[in-house]
């Protein structure tokens, strides 16, 4: 073979190996992290499962930090530790928007790429949002929660005071009620991420009799829908209306047996996927300048908001999401 040709055959493997299989476009070197709260959960399961498959996919390393409590102190900790790894890229769901924003920024000057996710920290560095439009699903929620109250009765909250996207949820809900003045908001309990208080907080409630009464229980993030089904199943009360949030297997089973009327669901593994995506997308196309305000540049690389979709999850269409959680328990 004529030595001159060897440099341009071996450019054009090169391309092909990049067009084709990526092989030296990614890396196991290429490690991303998914930072949250409250581990523990399901939800966090699954959204760290899409993560992992989309690494998988990429041939890139994904990993898993945070507390497995609700302790945005932690959480923060967990973020530092994190950027002094130098990663490729974090994608986080945010506890405390305020305690996190100079951090992030941090990260960003030091040209990590930041993408939020399930959570957002709007007045941060961060690149941009993928998760639920959760205004939208607190508009949802509520217009569900007029029918079932068929225009009047009490209804209680449950929430995780400080979480940006519960607190929107919360909006979007009241934005119904707001024109259906015969449902009251008696209480907005903090449950502090904790279950056993929610548990605890609902045999409280339903010690309210007459005009006291409580009809409608919500619960904004995914814990406590179990946990208040499981006080009405106790106590045999079944002239109640529980609304969940999102598709864990309890919540399904419970609406299955009729102990919850529906639940709000997200697409967590659709976050994890598409949030290693678009980190691997950044790490290997960053912008320079880097720190650009994408939020008002009418040519920016990235939008603002991916919005991942919501649905009403009640016992007409709830086999359908029982069977697609067993096929992705069975494909792990």
């Amino acid at each position: 073979m004529n030595i001159a040709v060897k440099p341009i055959i071996a450019a054009c493997l090169g391309i092909a190996c990049l067009s084709v299989s990526g092989c030296m476009y990614h890396s196991k070197h290429d490690t991303y992290y998914l930072i949250s709260n409250n581990l523990k959960l399901p939800y966090w399961k699954t959204m760290y499962t899409g993560f992992t498959k989309a690494a998988t996919d990429y041939g890139v390393t994904a990993q898993l930090a945070g507390p497995n409590d609700f302790d945005p102190a932690a959480e923060l900790t967990a973020f530092k530790q994190t950027v002094a790894a130098k990663p490729a890229g974090i994608l986080i769901s945010i506890a405390d928007a305020n305690l996190l924003r100079e951090e992030i920024g941090t990260a960003i000057d030091a040209n990590i790429p930041v993408i939020t996710v399930d959570s957002d920290a709007p007045l941060s560095a961060r690149l941009f949002f993928i998760g639920t439009n959760n205004l939208a699903a607190g508009h949802l929620g509520g217009q569900r929660l007029v029918e079932k109250l068929k225009d009047k009765g009490n209804v209680v909250f449950y929430t995780i005071a400080g979480q940006p996207n519960l607190q929107e949820r919360l909006k979007g809900y009241q934005d119904i009620l707001a024109t259906h003045p015969q449902i009251t908001i008696v209480d907005v309990f903090d449950t502090k991420g904790d279950p056993g208080a929610a548990f605890d907080q609902t045999e409280k409630y339903l010690g309210k009799t007459g005009a006291d009464k409580i009809d409608a229980f919500v619960s904004l993030e995914s814990s406590a829908g179990k946990s208040i089904a499981d006080v009405l199943k106790n106590k045999s009360v079944t002239d109640r209306e529980v609304i969940a949030m999102d598709v864990n297997p309890d919540t399904l089973n419970l609406i299955k047996d009729g102990s919850i009327d529906c639940t709000v669901s997200q697409k967590p593994f659709t976050m994890g996927y598409y949030g290693l995506k678009m980190l691997d997308e950044v790490h290997h196309n960053l912008p320079k300048p880097f720190q650009t305000n994408y939020g008002v540049d009418s040519f920016a690389r990235y939008p603002m908001f991916v919005d991942t979709g919501t649905a009403i999850v009640d016992k007409k269409n709830v086999s359908v999401y029982l069977e697609g959680a067993t096929a992705a328990e069975a494909q792990q």
